[in-house]
């Protein structure tokens, strides 16, 4: 394969990965790892003309086969966002986009430090080096600012508007569609959610089961279709959206926010509801059958994560009475048999990354801090019941032959799993072995030792697979080990489950379905805007952490950092903090003493002495400066 043509996908490190064509009767080509110095003028999202590299020069463990573009066939994109910098010079936000941009013309009124809106002016096809230019637009905001950085997030990503007064007036008009539906009120209900969450679309119940080997759990999901009609106004605002987002500091719902409180289940009062009532065998905890219909429930208790994780490690009940406790009780021991039943025989992926998160106020645009969000029990419950409705809903559809929206999961590439294998071995010296199945992957994720290198690995690990994405044909989702799986559970803030619910809904009253044509629309539609808001979330998240790190050296500049050394270059270190869920810089010239870079072994050696870096390596260090300009935080060792 002397030249091929394929997509580029860059990565913040400056590196990218071309996805090489194939026709549909060709085995798949295994993606090529195109070294910085060989991107040249290429952006993200361009389809380029690659060539093989030498690869006993240039390959890279854990890269695949090395690359370099030679031409722009077709660009991807004509704007970005960037930061004002002196000598009309713009520093793009997203950190996929490499090298200033050199603009001309009217600064449309902007001024150093201002977030501004950039046209490319995109050269001929040759993949050439130089200076990156481009025209002003429009001025996005004043960064280094809370407010000028997510308004520049938003319009990087091309996020919506947020929803006006006006349209939430409107929408909190709507009123419900009647439909036949079965009384639960009586039935013990409880809501589970974040203590920060903005809606509240799901519930869980438990009751008897027709015998005493059974148990009835109930999952029970606010009816947004019975508001939101197909081709109605506010169906097509929610498509527009597709799904809610979350950035740190600033919440844009899919559906207006009057709309989002009249939809969510409230405790202490009846709700109308769509529900699954799952019959499982109590000892085993397998599913024996399920029945889904329009309900109306009572919620006995709006609980958070926290309060329920109390209850599972200490006992504390707060004002709960010894009924309420027995029927959370029952929940408790049903999650466990239902997940260790799913483990033995779907196998599912069970691994769970540290995910650090930035606290900013909304409505003072303050940054009031930062937490570590792992999974624990409480969670995995709420995510064990949610998974079986969404399950019993997917062979629904199928079953019946409705046109649905599904969440599938590849098999991951061989290629990508080699690739992880050789990083493994040349960072951590660990041998991962064969992991072609999910059996063996989680024989590997469990020998994976705690300490600083686990999330490193597993990071790794999550990369080398697949992403998932919505189709409309029901496909495996190897990472839960299931062959049908759908999305249900989360109407209000996401579209491809408003669809379902919408489908479903037409189905039970004999209306007109949406065609599969059109659901493969959706499901195209969906995939490409969460991955879009999933970039856009980590963009802010990114930007709010630098201003939390701010903070944190201005009240405490000695404070000490546990880091693993994830990649080495000429200039510096990168190493991964999992403490504060980022990659911190550190520049060649703050190591102590002189050091040279090795790039056959991918070290730094002292130039005096026996030290040495390389990845893989537990390192202390501590912050000594933000570089708002690059989007870094610059580290030391102690």
């Amino acid at each position: 394969m002397p030249k091929a043509q394929g997509t580029l996908s860059l990565s913040a490190g400056g590196f990218g990965f071309v996805a090489i064509e194939t026709a549909p009767d060709e085995d798949k080509q295994p993606d090529l790892f195109i070294p910085p110095r060989f991107v040249g003028q290429a952006m993200d999202g361009d389809k380029v003309e690659v060539e093989l590299l030498p690869q006993d020069r240039y390959r890279q463990p854990g890269h695949g086969p090395a690359a370099r573009i030679i031409k722009i066939l077709e660009h991807g994109r004509t704007m970005v966002v960037g930061e004002l910098l002196a000598g009309h010079k713009v520093r793009p936000l997203n950190k996929k986009v490499r090298d200033d941009i050199q603009v001309s013309g009217s600064l449309c009124g902007a001024k150093r430090g201002d977030w501004v809106k950039v046209e490319l002016l995109h050269s001929s096809g040759v993949a050439m080096e130089g200076m990156r230019r481009g025209v002003i637009r429009g001025q996005v905001g004043r960064a280094g600012t809370i407010v000028g950085d997510l308004d520049a997030v938003c319009s990087e990503f091309s996020l919506p508007e947020p929803y006006s007064e006006e349209d939430n007036q409107e929408a909190d008009n709507i009123e419900i569609t009647p439909i036949q539906r079965r009384d639960l009120t009586k039935m013990f209900c409880v809501t589970i959610d974040p203590v920060d969450a903005k809606d509240y679309d799901d519930a869980v119940s438990i009751a008897p089961g027709d015998d005493e080997n059974e148990v009835k759990l109930g999952v029970h999901i606010a009816d947004v279709a019975a508001w939101i009609r197909p081709g109605s106004k506010w169906d097509s605002e929610a498509l527009y959206r597709s799904f809610t987002s979350y950035l740190p500091g600033r919440t844009l719902p899919m559906l207006p926010k009057l709309l989002t409180a009249k939809i969510s289940l409230q405790p202490g009062k009846v709700c109308p509801a769509h529900t699954v009532i799952i019959t499982v065998h109590k000892i085993s905890g397998r599913i024996l059958k399920a029945e889904r219909f329009h309900s109306e429930i009572y919620l006995n208790a709006r609980l958070t994560f926290a309060q329920v994780q109390a209850y599972i490690d200490n006992g504390e009940k707060g004002d709960w009475d010894d009924d309420f406790c027995k029927s959370m009780d029952d929940l408790i021991a049903l999650y466990k048999t239902m997940r260790q039943y799913r483990k033995k025989t779907e196998k599912f992926l069970d691994m769970a990354i540290p995910e650090v998160r930035v606290i900013c106020n909304e409505e003072t645009n303050e940054i009031t801090g930062m937490v570590r969000k792992e999974q624990r029990e409480a969670d995995q419950l709420v995510e064990e019941f949610m998974l079986a409705a969404n399950s019993e809903v997917a062979k629904e559809m199928v079953s019946r032959s409705i046109p649905g929206i599904y969440r599938v999961h590849p098999e991951p590439e061989p290629e990508k799993l080699e690739e992880f294998g050789e990083f493994c071995i040349a960072s951590f010296d660990m041998y991962p072995g064969d992991l072609s199945s999910r059996a063996n992957c989680n024989k590997f994720l469990e020998s994976i030792p705690e300490g600083p290198n686990k999330p490193i690995i597993l990071s790794a690990f999550l990369r080398s697979l697949q992403r998932a994405y919505y189709l409309e044909k029901s496909e495996l989702h190897f990472g839960l080990g299931k062959g049908r799986y759908s999305h249900f559970t989360s109407p209000i803030r996401r579209y491809p489950d408003l669809a379902v619910h919408q489908q479903l809904w037409n189905a039970d009253t004999n209306s007109r379905l949406k065609s599969k044509k059109t659901m493969e629309q959706i499901s195209a539609e969906c995939s490409e805007k969460v991955q879009n808001n999933d970039e856009a979330w980590y963009a802010a998240n990114d930007r709010m952490k630098l201003r939390y790190l701010e903070q944190r050296l201005e009240g405490n500049p000695e404070e000490m950092h546990e880091a693993v050394v994830a990649r080495i270059t000429s200039a510096g270190m990168m190493a991964d903090i999992p403490g504060l869920g980022i990659y911190g810089f550190v520049p060649i010239e703050r190591l102590n003493g002189r050091f040279r870079y090795d790039k056959t072994t991918e070290k730094l050696y002292a130039v005096r002495g026996h030290q040495e870096y390389h990845p893989g390596d537990v390192i202390f260090l501590r912050l000594c400066g933000v570089d708002f300009i690059r989007g870094s935080a610059i580290f030391q060792p102690f």
